[in-house]
C-alpha cells in the first residue's frame, strides 16, 4: 500500500487523475483496487498530450467506471501545437471521452510561451462549446488572463467546465460560478497553509463542487510526500465536508451528483 489507507466514503468520485502515468509504476491493478475499496466508484483519467491520448483512452477501456478526456496541457502547448478545435471534437466523439482537456494557462513554470498556451486554450473552449462537454481547465499564477479569456469567449456562446484543483484566489472562482462553472477541489485544500483555499471553497455553492487527486501529484493530508491515488481522494473530501459543515456522506452524494450532472456523457457504472 502507498500511504496511509482511507476509511472508506461510500460513492465518491475522482473528477481528475492520470492513471496513465501511474500504469507506469506498473501497479495500475492494485491502485483500481484499492480505490474500489475506500468507495471510489468512478474517475477521469485526463488527457495532457494528443500524442498519448490512445494509451490514455485504452485504460478507460479496460476499466469499468473510468472515462477519459482529450486535450493538451498549456505544458505541451508549443510542443503540441497542431492541436486545433477539429481534431478535439473529432476526438471526442469517442464514447469514452467525457471531457475536453486539461487546457488553460501556467504562468508559474511557463513551459509554453503565453501567447501559445492561449491559442491553444481558445482552441480547446471551441471545442467545449461544439462538443458541449466540459472544459477541464489548468489555472496556475494566471488569474488575470484566465478570467478575460474565460468571459470573452461566454460571450460568444456559452459552455460547461471545471476549473481543477482548484488553488487560486476568491475572484476567479466568483467569475468561473458566474458562467456556470464547477470548482473542483484537490489535495491542497487539507495543507496545513490552504486557510484562503478553504475560504474560497466555504463560500462555493455545495452543487458546483467537485473533489479529484490530481493523481500521482499532491497527495493529502496524512499521505503528503507521498505518490497519490484516487483511494486518497477521500481524505480531501473529508476535508471539504468540514470546511462545508456537513458529514462526509452528504458532501459524496453531493460531489457525486455534481459529477454525473456536469460530465452528463458518463454513466454510473455497476460492478461486473
Amino acid at each position: 500500500m502507498t500511504g496511509e489507507a482511507p476509511t472508506p466514503v461510500s460513492g465518491l468520485v475522482d473528477s481528475h487523475c492520470h492513471l496513465d502515468y501511474l500504469q507506469k509504476d506498473g501497479d495500475l491493478d492494485e491502485v483500481l483496487a484499492r480505490a474500489n475499496r475506500a468507495g471510489v466508484g468512478a474517475m477521469v483519467t485526463i488527457c495532457t498530450k494528443i500524442s498519448e491520448f490512445q494509451t490514455v483512452r485504452e485504460i478507460a477501456e479496460r476499466n469499468n467506471g473510468v472515462w477519459c478526456s482529450v486535450g493538451v496541457h498549456p505544458h505541451e502547448a508549443e510542443r503540441e501545437a497542431a492541436v486545433t478545435t477539429k481534431g478535439l471534437v473529432e476526438l471526442a466523439a469517442d464514447p469514452l471521452v467525457v471531457g475536453i482537456g486539461e487546457t488553460g494557462l501556467d504562468y508559474f513554470y511557463e513551459h509554453s510561451p503565453r501567447e501559445r498556451q492561449q491559442e491553444s486554450f481558445h482552441a480547446h473552449i471551441a471545442a467545449a462549446r461544439e462538443t458541449g462537454l466540459p472544459l477541464i481547465v489548468h489555472s496556475r499564477d494566471a488569474d488575470d488572463d484566465m478570467i478575460r479569456i474565460l468571459m470573452d469567449e461566454y460571450d460568444k456562446g456559452p459552455y460547461p467546465g471545471v476549473i481543477h484543483c482548484f488553488s487560486s484566489g476568491a475572484e476567479l472562482a466568483e467569475k468561473a460560478l458566474q458562467i456556470g462553472f464547477y470548482i473542483s477541489l484537490s489535495g491542497i485544500l487539507t495543507f496545513k497553509r490552504a486557510d484562503e483555499l478553504r475560504d474560497v471553497a466555504a463560500n462555493v455553492p455545495l452543487d458546483h463542487l467537485l473533489v479529484e487527486t490530481d493523481a500521482p501529484y499532491l497527495a493529502p493530508i496524512p499521505n503528503r510526500g507521498k505518490r497519490n491515488e484516487p483511494a486518497f481522494v477521500v481524505h480531501t473530501a473529508e476535508t471539504l465536508a468540514a470546511v462545508k459543515g456537513i458529514d462526509a456522506s452528504t458532501l459524496a452524494a453531493a460531489t457525486t451528483e455534481n459529477f454525473y450532472r456536469l460530465f452528463n456523457k458518463a454513466k454510473p457504472c455497476t460492478a461486473p
